[in-house]
């Protein structure tokens, strides 16, 4: 037994971090889903719609964050920032991720695992909404993964997942305290590449994954933005920087305090897009 995990609960108190923009509508049906927990906190990303009125109107005890800057990897690390339960579960508001598959996730956390990453190609996993296409692209991406990270995940880009709150200090996500959303260029794990940013960093830690059968759901209002072929290629470059990432720094094992926290404070610049 690891010594993070002698200071694990049981029973641990679990956060649910929402990242939404102008998900009123979805949140109406998913809210009312969600088991009672420790805290859910939404991380708004400015929207237009009624997006932050409805989830207080339908839960009054939510924590409501306004994103620092785009992207949904920024406003996930908003969330975790704020997250004073045991456990952190990363939860979309697009009514894609099944709220009755969450003690699942936190029971693969008490079993001993740091990381419970959703599958929807394993055993009890699913998915209502992916395109063949786009399940060929996540498949060649997840083998090029596995190859170059040394990992078995068998469903890299799914974003359902939970993790332990004391390794969030493992990811290194962008600081979410600096930056502007009016930004010209968006930082380097603030958009959609954050799973795989988080997936490379968990597996380059060391740390213990379980994954968990999850079925994806069909989006029930509005339209993603998500895009295949242009979110395919940041997800690529992803891997690639990732690779040179843990390379790097299993290169420089002895890394001083001081230089470590200049390594820590330069993983949020900005990134040219040869990057």
């Amino acid at each position: 037994m690891s010594r993070l995990e002698t200071h694990r609960p049981a029973q641990p108190r679990v956060t649910i971090v929402i990242p939404a923009k102008n998900e009123a509508r979805n949140l109406e049906v998913v809210l009312p889903e969600l088991p009672e927990v420790h805290e859910v906190i939404l991380v708004d990303g400015r929207s237009s719609d009624d997006t932050v009125a409805t989830a207080r109107d339908l839960m009054p005890s939510i924590r409501v964050l306004t994103q620092t800057r785009r992207g949904k990897g920024n406003a996930l690390a908003c969330g975790f920032a704020a997250a004073t339960g045991d456990v952190v579960v990363m939860f979309d508001a697009d009514g894609s991720a099944d709220a009755g598959e969450i003690p699942a996730f936190v029971e693969a956390l008490t079993d001993g695992a740091d990381f419970a990453k959703g599958s929807r190609f394993v055993e009890g996993g699913g998915s209502h909404d992916i395109t063949r296409f786009r399940s060929l692209g996540n498949r060649m991406l997840n083998i090029i993964a596995n190859l170059m990270m040394r990992t078995r995940y068998t469903d890299l880009c799914y974003g359902y997942n939970a993790f332990w709150t004391d390794i969030r200090h493992t990811l290194e996500l962008p600081n979410h305290a600096f930056g502007s959303v009016n930004a010209e260029r968006m930082i380097w794990g603030d958009g959609f590449e954050i799973e795989t940013v988080i997936n490379c960093r968990i597996a380059s830690a060391g740390l213990t994954v379980q994954e968990v059968g999850s079925v994806e759901r069909l989006r029930i209002h509005g339209e993603s933005n998500l895009n295949a072929v242009s979110d395919g290629f940041r997800v690529l470059k992803t891997i690639v920087t990732e690779r040179r990432r843990h390379r790097a720094r299993a290169a420089a094992p002895s890394v001083a305090a001081g230089d470590e926290r200049t390594a820590r404070s330069d993983v949020g610049r900005e990134l040219p897009e040869s990057a």
